[in-house]
Order: structure tokens, then C-alpha cells, then sequence
């Protein structure tokens, strides 16, 4: 033990070593960090700020916007700071700190996915019934234990992860701390605990997979025994977007979990990390924009409530330099 070297950094290799190409790589990330930071926050201030969608649909859908502009700040700044630097190297408390909050938020989003497919059963399936289940008290026990239940989970996993030392490498390939990274330069007692994790984690998820399953099934046999078709069309643009942003995100964490572990850093291994960690959070506000009549409208709302202030603003302004000039 005493000729190995505990590390105490890891190594983020790009696919370049060219500052010119890093310099494109950390702009690429930029636009797309702000068009995911800019769908996220107006999908939240839209639903918090409007009285018409303070219902249990938009409040699970806010929540998801706040995962998901969380889960892509994690790995996405530091990133961007890295390409436009030059710099290399990221601490071993601030790699276990992105494996935390990966684990998380993706962790958490997947709950509240479930919650949502239920919601979503409930108000389809079981209208009459809707009002008496789904009441403020079951909405914010379940966020609460969304929450809760990703950060177990989290700590669980990072907590296995960290609890030796590395010694084999530091060297990751990758513009973040991946976790398959981070266990590919694992010793062999960590891949083993973690292994075992993963295959009891894995039950919960198929679980978890299985409720949305069934609860799906259900939701769209209902509608297509609805006869009214405007009825019919309202049902599905409720529950299509969510179904999208399902299938989006369980494409994505299969990518993550079940690709192989690149030995080297190459432009197949960086799309593919883009696909997971970037993709989703951009995505999901640009679905529920486009497919939700009702956020829609309530954005019109918005827009037209900000240029009225602006005007008035102008307006009080102009009289007030007129006043002042005479």
C-alpha cells in the first residue's frame, strides 16, 4: 500500500486537445445550456405566476422543470468554464458532488414521471374520482417523497462509490464525472457492492416500469373509447407529452447505463453523453410548450401582461421627462 498513489483529482479528457476546437465545444454548450435554462425557467415562472394552472398536472410538470434545470446546471457551467480555459482537472469532493446530484435529480425525475403517469390514470380513468384523490395534501406528499426517495438513493450509490480510495487512474473520459467512468477506475470491492445495488435498484426501477406500463395501457384504452373526438384530443395532448418525455428519458438512461465504457475519448462517446445529460432537459419544456393548450395560452398571458408594464413604464417615463423639460 505504501507505493500507491491515492488520488485526490481526476483528468476530464476532450476529444481534442486543439483550444480551437474546445473553444467550439464550450460554445456549443453554452446555447444549449441557455435554451434549457431559458424553456425550464419560463415553464416554472408561467405555472407559478398563473392562477389558471395551479392545478396538480402543472405543479408535477413545475417540479419536473425544476429537475431538469438542476440536472443539466450540474455538469453543463463547469464544462463550459473548462473548454473556454483550457483546464483539465476536477476535484475529488466536486466529482462526488456531480455523482450526487446526477443521481438525484435523474432519480427523482423518474418518481415524479410515476406520479405524474398516476395523476394522469386518475383523471382519465377515474374522472368522477379525481377531485376526492388527487387533493393538495396527496401532491405535496408525493413530491416530498420524490425528493426524498432520489436523495436516498443518491447517497446510497455515491456513498458506495467513494467509500475507497482510487488508485488505479485518474484519468476520465469524459467532459463530466460519469458514473460508469468513475467505476470503470473503481476498485474491485466497489464495482462488486455497487453491482449488487444496481441489481437491486434495477427491480425498483422495472417496478417502476411496470406501474407506468399498466397505468398507460388503461389511460389510452379509455381514450379510444371516448366518443367525442374534441374530448378525445384533450385527453391525449394531456397525456402524449408526458408519455414523450417517458420514452425520452428512459432512451436516454438506458444509453447511460447499458453503452459500453469508452477506453479512450472520441466524438461517438461525446454525442452519446450529450444525448443523456443535454437532450432531456432541453427537450421537455420545448414538448409541453407545444403539445399543452393551456400553458400555451398561459404564456400568451404572460407576454402580454410584460409588454403592458412595459409600456405603461414608458409611458410614465415619457410624461416625466416632458414635465422636467418644461
Amino acid at each position: 500500500m505504501g507505493n500507491l498513489t491515492i488520488i485526490t483529482e481526476f483528468l476530464l479528457l476532450d476529444i481534442s486537445s486543439s483550444p480551437e476546437l474546445q473553444v467550439l465545444q464550450g460554445l456549443l454548450f453554452l446555447l444549449i445550456y441557455l435554451g434549457a435554462v431559458a424553456g425550464n425557467l419560463l415553464t416554472i415562472t408561467v405555472i407559478v405566476t398563473d392562477p389558471q394552472l395551479h392545478f396538480p398536472m402543472y405543479f408535477f410538470i413545475g417540479n419536473l422543470s425544476l429537475i431538469d434545470f438542476c440536472y443539466i446546471s450540474v455538469t453543463v457551467p463547469k464544462s463550459i468554464v473548462n473548454s473556454l480555459t483550457g483546464r483539465k482537472l476536477i476535484s475529488l469532493p466536486a466529482c462526488a458532488a456531480q455523482i450526487f446530484l446526477l443521481i438525484l435529480f435523474g432519480s427523482t425525475e423518474l418518481a415524479f414521471l410515476v406520479v405524474m403517469s398516476y395523476d394522469r390514470y386518475v383523471a382519465i380513468c377515474h374522472p368522477l374520482h379525481y377531485g376526492l384523490t388527487v387533493i393538495p395534501r396527496m401532491c405535496a406528499q408525493a413530491a416530498g417523497g420524490s425528493w426524498a426517495s432520489g436523495m436516498l438513493y443518491s447517497a446510497i450509490h455515491t456513498g458506495t462509490m467513494f467509500r475507497l480510495p482510487f488508485t488505479r487512474s485518474n484519468a476520465i473520459h469524459q467532459f463530466f464525472c460519469d458514473v460508469p467512468q468513475i467505476l470503470s477506475i473503481s476498485s474491485t470491492d466497489v464495482k462488486f457492492s455497487e453491482s449488487v445495488l444496481v441489481a437491486i435498484s434495477s427491480s425498483i426501477v422495472l417496478l417502476c416500469f411496470l406501474f407506468l406500463f399498466i397505468s398507460y395501457v388503461n389511460i389510452f384504452s379509455t381514450v379510444l373509447r371516448i366518443r367525442s373526438a374534441e374530448a378525445r384530443n384533450k385527453a391525449l395532448s394531456t397525456c402524449t407529452p408526458q408519455l414523450a418525455i417517458l420514452v425520452l428519458f428512459v432512451t436516454s438512461g438506458m444509453t447511460s447505463s447499458l453503452g459500453p465504457i469508452s477506453k479512450k475519448s472520441s466524438l461517438k462517446n461525446l454525442l452519446m453523453a450529450i444525448f443523456y445529460s443535454m437532450v432531456p432537459p432541453l427537450i421537455n419544456p420545448m414538448i409541453f410548450s407545444l403539445r399543452n393548450r393551456e400553458i400555451n395560452i398561459a404564456l400568451g398571458r404572460l407576454f402580454n401582461r410584460y409588454f403592458e408594464f412595459s409600456s405603461r413604464g414608458f409611458l410614465i417615463q415619457k410624461e416625466k421627462f416632458k414635465k422636467e423639460s418644461m
